[in-house]
C-alpha cells in the first residue's frame, strides 16, 4: 500500500519520509519536477547523502534541463517509479503534480510549442500581473486560484486558454478528487509562524550549501535559456544579480508566499487527510495517523 507524505516548503516532509521509509524496508519516491532535473540539486533540494540517510531514494537529479514538466507526462513517469519499488513512500508538495501522479487529470489537449513560446515572450515583455489579469477575465476561477507573480503556471493556463477557446479551470477540473483508493496519505502542516521561520532557516542553508553558485556554474555553461524556461523558484533571483543580501531577502519572500498556497491548496483539496504539526508532536504521531506500526 503506497504511502504520500506531502507538505509545503521546508514543512520537514522529506525527514518523515525517510523515517517511514526505514521503518517499513521501503523507498522514497519523488515527486517534484524540479527535483527530478539534473543541476538544481541545491536550489530545488533535493536531499544529499546526509539528508538520504542509507534509506534508497528513487527520482532525484535524473532529467536533463531540457526537460519541460507538465503534470500528466510527470504523473507517468513517477506511476512508473512507484510501480518498481518495494514499500514506495512519495513526497511531494506539489498539488498539481500530485493530481498527475494519482492520474486525476481528464486528457488535456496538446498545445503547439510555438503558442506556448508566444505566451512566453509576452510574459516577458509585459510582465506576469499583466498575463494574470488576462487570465482572470478569460477565467476568474483559475485567475483567483494562481498568484499574479506565478508566472509559469499563468502561461500554461493562457496558452491552454488559446489553443481550445476554453476556460483552463474547467479542463484541469480532473475526473475525481480527494485521493486514489489504497493510499495512506499525510499533510505535514506547521504552524504559519513556524512554516516562515522553517523558510527563512532552509534559503540560509541553500545560500550557505553553494546556491549562488550552482546558478553561477549553469549560466557558465550555457543553461540561461533552460533556467528562464523552467523557471524555478528562486532562480530567477539568483540570476538578476544584485546585493547577495537582498537577492536571498527576496528569495525567502518568495518562498513563503509559495509556501503558503501550498499549505491552502492542500488544506482546501485534501480535508480528509490527517494533518501533522512536526513543531508540537512526536514523530510517533505521524506515524500512527498513517497506520505504520
Amino acid at each position: 500500500m503506497p504511502i504520500a507524505i506531502l507538505g509545503p516548503t521546508a514543512s520537514g516532509k522529506s525527514d518523515v519520509a525517510v523515517a517511514v521509509a526505514r521503518r517499513l524496508g521501503g523507498t522514497v519516491v519523488n515527486g517534484d519536477p524540479y527535483q527530478a532535473i539534473r543541476g538544481l540539486a541545491i536550489g530545488t533540494g533535493q536531499p544529499g547523502e546526509a539528508e538520504q540517510d542509507r534509506i534508497p531514494h528513487v527520482g532525484y537529479g535524473l532529467l536533463p534541463l531540457s526537460t519541460r514538466p507538465n503534470p500528466m507526462a510527470f504523473g507517468v513517469l513517477v506511476r512508473g517509479w512507484l510501480e518498481a519499488c518495494p514499500e514506495p513512500v512519495l513526497v511531494t508538495g506539489s498539488g498539481l503534480y500530485l493530481r498527475g501522479i494519482w492520474d486525476q487529470f481528464s486528457d488535456l489537449p496538446e498545445v503547439v510549442p510555438a503558442l506556448v513560446d508566444r505566451v512566453r515572450r509576452w510574459g516577458l515583455r509585459l510582465g506576469a500581473p499583466a498575463l494574470h489579469r488576462f487570465l482572470a477575465a478569460v477565467d476568474p476561477v483559475r485567475g483567483s486560484a494562481l498568484h499574479p507573480n506565478d508566472s509559469a503556471r499563468v502561461e500554461r493556463a493562457l496558452a491552454l486558454h488559446l489553443a481550445t477557446g476554453q476556460a483552463p479551470s474547467g479542463l484541469l477540473s480532473g475526473t475525481e478528487t480527494g485521493f486514489p483508493a489504497g493510499w495512506r496519505v499525510l499533510v505535514v502542516s506547521p504552524s504559519r509562524e513556524q512554516r516562515r521561520k522553517r523558510v527563512a532557516a532552509r534559503v540560509a542553508a541553500q545560500v550557505r550549501a553553494g546556491w549562488p553558485g550552482e546558478v553561477a556554474r549553469l549560466l557558465a555553461d550555457g543553461h540561461g535559456e533552460d533556467l528562464a524556461a523552467l523557471r524555478p523558484l528562486g532562480y530567477a533571483a539568483w540570476m538578476s544579480g544584485g546585493d547577495p543580501g537582498a537577492v536571498q531577502a527576496a528569495v525567502t519572500q518568495e518562498t513563503q508566499a509559495y509556501a503558503k498556497r501550498q499549505a491552502t491548496w492542500f488544506r482546501n483539496q485534501l480535508p480528509q487527510v490527517p494533518a501533522w504539526d512536526p513543531d508540537a508532536e512526536p514523530l510517533e504521531a505521524a506515524f500512527n495517523r498513517l497506520g505504520v506500526l
